[in-house]
């Protein structure tokens, strides 16, 4: 993995997903150079200074945009507003729960980003599906070159991604030019639902996945019989769930597996793995509605996918990075051994031969996520060819 900054994981962790979402390397440079020091001091310590850093590039790009739009150069704008939300979403998520500024920036990202769809006429909806009182949020990317009822991947976030985040990496165009659309959703705990409607995680998944696929029947341009479910770093744990409780999912799939992440609680308060993001136990208690660390340590226990998987009857991925300095790699052999009766289980571990060796390769998105598509397609009705 690039490691921008030498001696810490964790914030060249959001450098390499900025990269992978499309930021440019020469913006994040003029940024973090300043930053080197300060993130020698660990994790948590200088994020007050790394926020402030990525909000003035996102600004800057902001300016930018509106001087396009002033010459009614919109594609232009849209493509710098595009980055700008990036870098607002970088700079939101390495921010403990308690910090003030953290939801209006997350509302300008949102603003900026659904903007840039508009101004490029970007195959991306907004969609909003029922759920209890309030709804989850979601990204609908049509599937290229299909004019009869197409395949779909709903496709969920990890402990601390959003949609926008994922839907600016190639895999959203990798899957839709192998015709399968994609749904990517804010499900409880993450993006929107956390953040705006205070709708946090839960370990019985098919509780609002069922709802999301409720919603997908409802679309015409979906064949309701070719609705599958991915899910990245924790949704490695969702979507294996998700599938065994919910029969209408035909098929599975995971990036990163999280076979059991609630006995790596366990190992991470023994110092056990890196985290995903600085102020982390505050973090996982945010996501998860808990009170406290016993609360949340109560909640996360029910996070093991031991005795579940044998429901699963439908074709499924397991992938990993050979080198995943979170998630053990162990996970995803438990996860693969235990789908016993998935007609089409495969276990893919990434090396360093093809590259996207570390979580969610986010050291190289781009071999990893074609095998990922060319798998869903080969085994949904899309193509590859």
């Amino acid at each position: 993995m690039f490691l921008y900054f030498p001696t810490n994981y964790v914030w060249s962790l959001s450098v390499n997903a900025a990269l992978e979402s499309g930021a440019k390397l020469g913006e994040i440079d003029e940024v973090c150079k300043p930053l080197l020091e300060i993130a020698k001091q660990g994790n948590d310590a200088g994020t007050q200074a790394f926020f402030d850093a990525w909000v003035g590039l996102g600004d800057k790009l902001l300016g930018l945009a509106e001087e396009d739009e002033a010459r009614h150069r919109l594609l232009s704008a849209g493509e710098k507003l595009q980055r700008a939300a990036v870098y607002y979403i970088v700079a939101e998520r390495m921010q403990a729960n308690s910090f003030g500024p953290r939801k209006a920036l997350y509302r300008k990202a949102l603003d900026c980003f659904n903007k840039a769809q508009v101004l490029m006429h970007a195959n991306c909806e907004r969609v909003e599906i029922p759920y209890g009182d309030s709804h989850l949020a979601g990204l609908y990317v049509r599937a290229e070159g299909i004019t009869r009822p197409a395949p779909v991947m709903v496709c969920l976030n990890g402990l601390d991604s959003i949609k926008e985040l994922l839907y600016t990496t190639q895999f959203t165009r990798q899957l839709a030019q192998r015709g399968v659309a994609l749904l990517i959703v804010d499900q409880p705990g993450t993006g929107e639902a956390l953040r705006l409607h205070d709708l946090p995680a839960v370990h019985n998944t098919e509780v609002w996945a069922g709802k999301v696929v409720d919603y997908l029947e409802t679309r015409g341009d979906i064949d309701a019989r070719r609705i599958g479910i991915m899910g990245v770093s924790l949704g490695g744990y969702y979507a294996p769930r998700a599938v065994a409780f919910e029969p209408r999912f035909a098929l599975g799939a995971v990036w990163g597996a999280n076979h059991n992440w609630g006995e790596m609680q366990k190992r991470r308060l023994n110092r056990e793995g890196e985290n995903p993001v600085p102020h982390y136990w505050e973090h996982v208690r945010w996501v998860f509605g808990a009170k406290d660390m016993d609360d949340f340590m109560q909640k996360a226990r029910h996070m093991c996918l031991d005795g579940v998987l044998d429901r699963i009857k439908v074709p499924f991925l397991v992938t990993h990075g050979e080198q995943d300095r979170q998630i053990p790699v162990e996970y995803a052999h438990q996860t693969y051994e235990q789908l016993v009766n998935s007609p089409k289980r495969e276990l893919k571990i990434f090396t360093a031969r093809e590259g996207g060796v570390h979580h969610v390769s986010l050291d190289n998105m781009a071999n990893a996520g074609a095998f990922i598509a060319d798998w869903i397609a080969e085994n949904l009705g899309g193509r590859v060819a």
